[in-house]
């Protein structure tokens, strides 16, 4: 497996961070033009439903296209994790299917007075092989970045 990780440091508390990325709406704010992400899907486990929070065992069924190369795969992510504690906060996704082979990703938030910290750790085998290997990075450095770009958008640079 291959790893990738990116932080980011932002001016706002945990809670207001935490509650962007926690939704739906947040993960269409925070995904690039270029992915073409449409988001087909959201099916939560009976009994759980938050309002728009997206809860362990929440199922997301997406379709992307990439620069708007090739035919739209699909991509369904559930949330296998989520945490909140005072200072910390957390949720991960695993790709039951999609492009990759293998994907986990880590969500992290930790308050540092009135910032937050940001970290992002995905857990990935590449697509493709060999040729997802020289790809994958590439692609995952743009989307984050763009991400990040977002995310310091929304609630201000620390």
């Amino acid at each position: 497996m291959q790893t990738f990780k990116r932080d980011l440091r932002v001016d706002a508390p945990l809670e207001s961070v935490w509650a962007f990325h926690s939704t739906v709406d947040g993960l269409l704010a925070l995904t690039p033009e270029w992915a073409n992400l449409t988001v087909e899907d959201v099916v939560w486990p009976q009994g759980q439903r938050d309002g728009d929070e997206l809860v362990a065992g929440t199922r997301i069924n997406m379709a992307v296209e990439p620069f708007g190369v090739g035919p739209r795969q699909t991509w369904t992510s559930v949330i296998t994790e989520r945490a909140t504690e005072d200072d910390h906060a957390y949720f991960v996704d695993t790709m039951e299917n999609g492009p990759f082979p293998e994907w986990e990703h880590t969500h992290s938030f930790y308050a540092d007075g009135d910032q937050t910290v940001l970290r992002d750790r995905v857990a990935y085998e590449p697509p493709l092989g060999g040729l997802g290997a020289v790809g994958a990075p590439p692609v995952l450095w743009g989307m984050f970045r763009f991400r990040h770009r977002q995310t310091r958008a929304t609630f201000g640079e620390a």
